[in-house]
């Protein structure tokens, strides 16, 4: 799924979450520094978000 989102969603996600701190800009978004469980609660977001835009 990461690969269908922009790196600016994903950053937009990772802020809203308060997790944007942990998150490394580079070629790409690093997220190995970002809790498992916050990850979890990304992919909830962006599948959430998903949803909303298909209603």
């Amino acid at each position: 799924m990461a690969k269908y989102l922009s790196d600016k969603t994903k950053y937009e996600f990772a802020r809203e979450l308060g997790v944007a701190d942990q998150v490394i800009p580079g070629g790409s978004l690093y997220f190995g520094y970002v809790s498992s469980e916050n990850c979890g609660n990304f992919v909830k977001l962006a599948i959430k978000r998903m949803e909303q835009t298909m209603v």
